[in-house]
């Protein structure tokens, strides 16, 4: 499945989509450390790159090379993240253990 960023780049987004419920209801994942060092990565990327934006005054356009690339790694930030296994709650593993 292809995603259409504002920019109009087109990137290969895995097939677990965010869905609403997911965005509404959080919960925890489970990060393993490849995963953890992946996402502080890219987000010390995001972040340098937003400063450079506030700094130097650039305007938010789609227009601009380097807020396409703050999207870019914000939408790869989001992919590692729900790549990783959600926890179960409590109650989940209650009925996994009665099988209830």
């Amino acid at each position: 499945m292809a995603t259409s960023t504002t920019s109009g780049l087109y990137l290969q987004a895995s097939s677990s989509a965010v869905t609403r419920t997911q965005a509404a209801a959080p919960r925890r994942r489970r990060i393993t450390p490849q995963a953890g060092h992946a996402l502080e990565i890219l987000g010390h990327a995001i972040e340098y790159l937003a400063d450079e934006i506030v700094h130097e005054g650039l305007s938010l356009s789609a227009d601009n090379g380097r807020v396409t690339a703050v999207q870019l790694l914000m939408l790869l930030n989001r992919q590692v993240y729900f790549e990783c296994p959600v926890v179960p709650t409590f109650r989940e593993r209650c009925q996994s253990y009665f099988h209830i």
